[in-house]
């Protein structure tokens, strides 16, 4: 198809969260009018104000540019458009099952106002079948517009502290539920993405973004199981993997406190639960991951008992290195762990990302948020759960390198380590 360099159609957002703000900053910097709406009217003040309430490298830029030449608003209510991406959340249930209550709702908004002829474009990572699920919703409530409205769903691919590149250099896959749907999404995104754009169905696409997060939560689990592995037969994890992938046809990944996200934490469960029989290893890869996590917490636990000491600090409680982002994050679920059982104990948090420890946390008395390592007493345990780049230049040589846990390799244990940490997979 021919790339188009300007769309002249009214663009809606529905939800202006991590995915759904970039999206919408970067179709109103490529010439579209676009109103992004959400239903927390603090996001909405701040995007009309040209800010961003979370962080991601350019997104203030783009935001900012967007507002200021009014090609971007903010609202909390769905105006009519042309076309409506839906970008909200698509959490899991406390069973582990999808909750899609938010597309349903954003859904049946967009319903009230369409007219005919609309594209509504879902890129919330969802199981298969809810593009269809959405087009079914919008004809029962309007079943005069059946047939009328063309459902896509074009799923991200970005990396937080990238999304302003990889939007627009990423291929992009597009899944209509007819062709002529996938043509006009096409259109859409063919203003501002450079990579290739791939048509197929609607239902293979969700089910591509999924299959993407279950590979990588899969491949995760292996290297989380290798450090549990070499926990119990007393060898250095970081050791073994670099050894392995000298083999020209492997390439084992790091190992972490387990895996957090809305991605590879959430997605593979929606095929476990669209297929349990055929999806027997992805959901061990899940279980292993989360056991990953109940295994560094008792490990760290058990020491902290075994040592005494008055404080603990915790270096990094995002879910990935350098970004803000605490969704499901390991890291956090660890620190609350270890504050509960240990309740006698300060629990210290330095996270350069983190400006404010979730509520759950900051009702603990003993957890709290430090600006530098320079008041933790010597005397301290050290956990490097996240592996934020500020850490890895730490002068942790005053630490008792018995007191020194490494979760995800930020201070290999190697000749040129910052400091010499023990064996223990855990610690290093």
């Amino acid at each position: 198809m021919n790339r188009k360099t300007n769309l002249q159609k009214r663009i809606v957002v529905v939800g202006l969260g991590y995915i759904g703000l970039p999206t919408a900053a970067i179709l109103a910097t490529h010439g579209c009018s676009v109103v992004g709406v959400d239903i927390r009217s603090d996001v909405v003040a701040a995007v009309n104000r040209g800010e961003v309430p979370f962080v991601e490298p350019d997104l203030d830029i783009a935001v900012t540019a967007a507002v200021t030449k009014g090609a971007l608003v903010a609202r909390s209510s769905v105006p009519v458009a042309d076309v409506y991406i839906v970008a909200v959340p698509t959490p899991l249930g406390s069973d582990r099952t999808p909750d899609l209550s938010f597309v349903e709702k954003a859904t049946a908004q967009i319903a009230a106002v369409l007219r005919g002829g609309e594209l509504v474009i879902l890129e919330s990572t969802s199981p298969p079948g809810t593009t269809r699920k959405m087009s079914e919703i919008v004809a029962s409530l309007r079943p005069e517009l059946k047939g009328s409205i063309l459902f896509a769903h074009c799923p991200e691919r970005v990396l937080p502290g990238r999304m302003m590149v990889e939007l627009i250099e990423n291929d992009r896959i597009i899944g209509g539920l007819t062709s002529e749907a996938a043509e006009s999404a096409m259109e859409v995104y063919a203003t501002f993405c450079r990579g290739e754009l791939i048509p197929t169905t609607a239902t293979t696409a969700e089910t591509a973004k999924l299959v993407e997060n279950a590979y990588r939560d899969v491949n995760i689990a292996f290297a989380n199981e290798l450090s549990m592995l070499s926990t119990a037969l007393d060898i250095n994890v970081w050791e073994l993997i670099s050894l392995a992938n000298h083999h020209p046809r492997v390439n084992i990944l790091n190992p972490g406190p387990g895996v957090g996200g809305h991605c590879i934490a959430v997605d593979p469960w929606f095929l476990v639960d669209a297929v349990p029989e055929h999806s027997l290893l992805i959901k061990q890869a899940r279980l292993s991951n989360l056991s990953k996590t109940e295994f560094v917490f008792r490990e760290i636990s058990t020491h902290v008992g075994a040592v005494g000491v008055p404080a603990v600090l915790v270096l990094g409680v995002s879910y990935k290195a350098d970004v803000d982002d605490l969704r499901e994050s390991p890291a956090i679920e660890i620190t609350e762990a270890l504050a509960k059982e240990h309740p006698t104990v300060s629990f210290l948090v330095r996270d350069p990302f983190v400006v404010d420890l979730p509520v759950h946390l900051r009702e603990l008395p003993n957890v709290s948020l430090v600006d530098s390592i320079e008041m933790i007493p010597d005397s301290a345990i050290v956990c490097g759960l996240v592996g934020h780049s500020d850490f890895r230049n730490l002068d942790l040589s005053r630490f008792d390198p018995e007191n020194v846990f490494d979760v995800c390799g930020i201070w290999p244990s190697t000749e040129d380590s910052v400091v010499n940490l023990p064996s223990s997979p855990v610690r290093g």
